[in-house]
């Protein structure tokens, strides 16, 4: 399949190979304010079916809440992904 997306400026890509959890809809606190949005709509990847294509040098990371990191472009601020890395085995 091969999903990209990108930061708004282009300077970071990323490609996924397949969604290994349902899409949600979460509505908690810090993802409102992180999104300035009623909700951000999320789903879960395995680490192995993600890949950055170009410009990781250019992710800036926030750790949001305890174990939750949050990967942004540092030129355009877009934020990426997000990931607990105590769950080794899923990226959203």
């Amino acid at each position: 399949m091969g999903l990209k997306g990108s930061c708004l400026c282009g300077e970071i890509s990323y490609e996924i190979d397949s969604v290994d959890m349902p899409i949600v809809h979460c509505h908690c606190q810090t993802c409102l304010k992180a999104h300035a949005a009623p909700f951000a709509s999320t789903a879960g990847v395995k680490r192995e079916n993600f890949r950055w294509l170009k410009g990781a040098s250019s992710i800036s990371t926030f750790e949001s809440s305890p174990g939750k990191l949050r990967h942004f472009c540092k030129c355009c601020g877009s934020q990426l992904v997000a990931e607990r890395p105590a769950q080794a085995q899923r990226m959203a």
